[in-house]
């Protein structure tokens, strides 16, 4: 039997590789002759730099830059096999995780951070960017990044304005001058995982903000600045980015970075999938185990677990899911190709508790399903497993 292991990460508990290792470890523990592929999956947020190191080679760097409140810490980014490629995650550096509770407010936050790790990679010689904006703790439109590469934001009065989303409420005019003249030797391709255009209801202030600790009254503040983002970006720079799909990934940085980088957003996991060459590694797979720390109705909307979905049933491979927890919705994935999905909660115990011992749970999880599907081929040994039917 071949089983694929195809899990993006769990949120605040375990990296993707982690998640593999957990579940193999519960299938070892059924039946240790069983060929298990460990294929470590991200879409742009937590796991991106692992992933394709596993699979392209390469190294990580550490490097001290500017978190979303502006103090010092050591974030990291990878660099390719091939020298020339860095694969950055955002949140490393301006990610939500970085703030304890009470300190998220996307009116004071910055992906300035951001900008530094592309930097040092410049620095190091790279010239291709794989970058992933998923876990942003922000809401600046991505002038905090770019600022760290030179360009300048100014008021009405030319006196540089805080590079926040409260900031970009008095944005007037934009300076690309002092930009650093590297930037026009790069390529910057984004792994972006969701389509929302940079403000309006549906725009990044509105749908993301409050998880970023916004309330009702910011929200519509940083609305506001993220539309005179747009304006001031089509007036200096005469481009139009507000309503490209994926422009309010990030707190808007999917729009700075289109607008000042010049950069392409594709989609995370189809990216990432066209990269690894994942529909090649699942041939001949009988069973691909997938997950995420919650299934439920946004899984379709281009998270990892719904491409392995698509993915396996192009090819007649059953795919279970295990997860922390299943919310509504996660029935609509069934007709996709998805053969059955577990949580790993095994008794009553908090969010808490869970995420402290997520990897005991994915391997136990694991561990029953193996227990139930070995019984299944022992009792019917003629029995096949397909996506459609078991």
């Amino acid at each position: 039997m071949k089983i694929i292991l195809a899990p993006d990460s769990f949120k605040g508990s375990l990296t993707s590789s982690q998640v593999c290792a957990a579940i193999e470890k519960g299938i070892r523990k059924v039946d240790g002759s069983i060929d298990i592929v460990s294929i470590p999956m991200a879409d742009g947020g937590e796991g991106t730099v692992d992933a394709l190191i596993n699979f392209l080679g390469g190294s990580k760097i550490q490097v001290w830059v500017k978190d979303p409140l502006f103090r010092k810490i050591e974030a990291e980014y990878g660099i390719l096999r091939d020298n020339n490629t860095a694969v950055i995650e955002m949140a490393s550096a301006s990610g939500l995780d970085l703030l304890a509770p009470e300190e998220r407010n996307p009116m004071n936050t910055t992906t300035y951070g951001t900008g530094e790790l592309i930097l040092d990679a410049m620095d190091r010689g790279c010239r291709n960017f794989i970058i992933g904006i998923g876990g942003s703790a922000t809401n600046d439109g991505g002038i905090g990044m770019v600022a760290a590469l030179g360009a300048k934001f100014y008021d009405q009065e030319e006196k540089p304005i805080d590079l926040t989303g409260a900031g970009l409420v008095k944005l007037h005019s934009i300076d690309l001058s002092q930009l650093d003249p590297r930037i026009q030797e790069c390529q910057f391709k984004v792994f972006c995982d969701v389509e929302n255009p940079l403000y309006g209801p549906e725009g990044a202030a509105y749908v993301y903000g409050r998880q970023k600790g916004a309330d009702d009254a910011m929200i519509e503040k940083l609305d506001m600045s993220l539309r005179r983002l747009s304006e001031i970006i089509e007036k200096d720079l005469g481009i139009q980015v507000a309503f490209i799909p994926g422009a309010g990934a990030a707190g808007g940085l999917g729009a700075g970075l289109m607008a000042f980088l010049n950069a392409k957003l594709e989609k995370g996991i189809d990216m990432m999938m066209e990269t690894i060459r994942f529909n090649e590694q699942i041939k001949d797979a009988d069973l691909i185990i997938t997950g995420e720390g919650r299934m439920d109705e946004q899984t379709k909307y281009g998270k990892t677990v719904f491409g392995v979905i698509k993915a396996a049933r192009l090819q007649g491979i059953p795919v279970v899911g295990i997860c922390g927890s299943i919310g509504d919705g996660v029935e609509e994935l069934y007709p996709e190709g998805l053969t059955s999905v577990f949580s790993i909660v095994n008794r009553p115990m908090s969010m808490k508790e869970s995420m402290e011992n997520t990897a005991e749970l994915l391997t136990s999880t694991a561990e029953n399903i193996m227990r139930l599907l070995i019984r299944a081929l022992k009792t019917y040994p003629n029995i096949r497993f397909t996506g459609q039917d078991t």
